[in-house]
């Protein structure tokens, strides 16, 4: 799923998404498995370079990436904290995962650890973060569902500290459609590419 630079400005939001979530209700199972299991050995990687704690997230449907990749995260030893949809629209609330057995069903379809709320300032002392999108570009435009969590979140992130969207190697394209308010992102984990630099750092 690829668009030249000089095509984004044909697809508003909505449609790159409708398009995208098209896209992966249609891959083969086998073929999703794959890429999960590639995607978690980069990610293991990429926290092994990092240490400290992650911020993750437990992939849901057809997302990339899988709940067993991050309790594989946890299970090397990572302190891994997921988010916790606040009640009233605002940054992420966190808690630390502590296994499947941890979570409990939240809104939006999501699970979340029952554990004590560490609140939003819990993600300055993230070392990584691993977050979810719909695609990004190669400037660092992050495309996600259109709720807003992740764009009051990302501002509070320790400056330096990587911010990595988790895709399928076709969902980083040339450009997005993007709005000021929309917080970029530093970096890419694709099943066939790896780690790769955007923006700036790209």
């Amino acid at each position: 799923m690829t668009a030249r630079s000089d095509d984004h400005r044909r697809f508003t939001k909505q449609a790159w998404r409708d398009r995208i979530l098209d896209s992966r209700r249609a891959l083969d199972p086998g073929a999703r498995a794959a890429r999960a299991a590639d995607l978690t050995r980069h990610a293991l990687a990429l926290a092994a370079s990092t240490g400290g704690p992650v911020c993750a997230y437990l992939p849901v449907g057809t997302e990339p990436w899988s709940p067993e990749g991050v309790e594989q995260l946890r299970a090397t030893g990572h302190e891994v904290l997921l988010p916790v949809v606040p009640d009233a629209p605002g940054p992420l609330d966190w808690a630390s995962y502590t296994g499947p057995g941890s979570l409990a069903p939240g809104p939006i379809g999501l699970r979340e650890p029952s554990g004590p709320r560490r609140g939003p300032g819990a993600v300055t002392a993230a070392r990584l973060l691993l977050v979810p999108a719909l695609a990004a570009d190669r400037d660092g435009a992050r495309l996600g569902r259109g709720r807003g969590y992740y764009d009051r979140t990302l501002p509070l992130v320790t400056a330096g500290v990587p911010i990595v969207v988790v895709l399928d190697d076709d969902e980083l394209v040339d450009a997005l459609p993007a709005e000021p308010y929309d917080h970029p992102v530093s970096a890419a984990l694709l099943p066939r590419a790896g780690l790769t630099p955007l923006g700036k750092n790209g």
